[in-house]
């Protein structure tokens, strides 16, 4: 899954995400897509493509995500995502609530 417009960085990367998410126990398929999104979402972050969508420049760096949120489950979702849902879900009040409040309304 690896582009031609990677840099050598960059395929690095996507080798030791996908190794270590097969080696963790996901199917290698669904390990190169993650593996694809989280380098292309790398890229958006640091300017290497041409587009970007507004949550990838946004969100913080995957690797201090992931230590922030990791084993922590539904705690782990931050506000801004916590608020899209209870958009979806049509939630009222949605907008005056924290993030202990939305989680508690979203179930």
């Amino acid at each position: 899954m690896p582009q031609a417009h990677w840099s050598v960085k960059r395929e690095r990367q996507f080798k030791h995400i996908k190794d270590g998410l097969v080696k963790s126990g996901r199917k290698p398929d669904l390990a190169a897509e993650i593996a694809a999104r989280t380098v292309n979402k790398e890229r958006a972050q640091h300017g290497e493509s041409k587009t970007a969508s507004k949550t990838s420049l946004q969100d913080m760096p995957a690797g201090r995500r992931g230590g922030l949120r990791s084993h922590s489950g539904a705690a782990g979702r931050t506000y801004a995502q916590l608020y899209q849902e209870a958009r979806k879900k049509n939630i009222k009040g949605r907008s005056g609530m924290n993030k202990v409040a939305l989680e508690k309304a979203l179930g």
